[in-house]
C-alpha cells in the first residue's frame, strides 16, 4: 500500500533507512520515526542453516540493502519481519523459525 510516497508493509510501518554502527549491528529508521539498534550476531551465530549462516562473513553482511521498506541480504537469502525488527526481536523471531527450516531442506537431499 503506498501512502505519502512511501511503500507501506502489511504491518503499516516500513523501515526507511539503515545504518551500520558496527559488526552485525545496524540502526534501523522507520517510517514513523522509530528508531532501533539491532545487533545480528547472535541470531547468525546460532543458526544452522548455511545460507544464513554465510552472513556471519562480515563483507557479505554489509551487503544488506532496503527493497520495498524490507531489510534484505543477498535474492531474499535472509530477510526479517518487519515487526520483529520493529520490536528489536530476533530471538524468538519468525525468521529464525524460517531460517532453521531451510537447514532441514539441506539435509534432506
Amino acid at each position: 500500500m503506498w501512502l505519502n510516497g512511501l511503500y507501506l508493509t502489511s504491518c503499516g510501518v516500513n523501515i526507511v533507512r539503515v545504518e551500520a554502527v558496527g559488526n552485525y549491528m545496524l540502526r534501523l529508521f522507520f517510517s514513523d520515526q522509530h528508531v532501533d539498534v539491532i545487533n545480528f550476531f547472535p541470531f547468525l551465530e546460532r543458526s544452522l542453516n548455511p545460507e544464513t549462516r554465510q552472513f556471519l562473513e562480515v563483507l557479505r553482511f554489509n551487503t544488506y540493502r532496503l527493497e520495498w521498506g524490507n531489510l534484505v541480504w543477498g535474492d531474499y537469502a535472509m530477510c526479517f519481519p518487519i515487526e520483529d525488527l520493529y520490536e528489536g526481536r530476533l530471538e524468538g523471531s519468525r525468521a529464525l523459525a524460517v531460517a532453521e527450516k531451510g537447514s532441514e531442506y539441506g539435509a534432506q537431499r
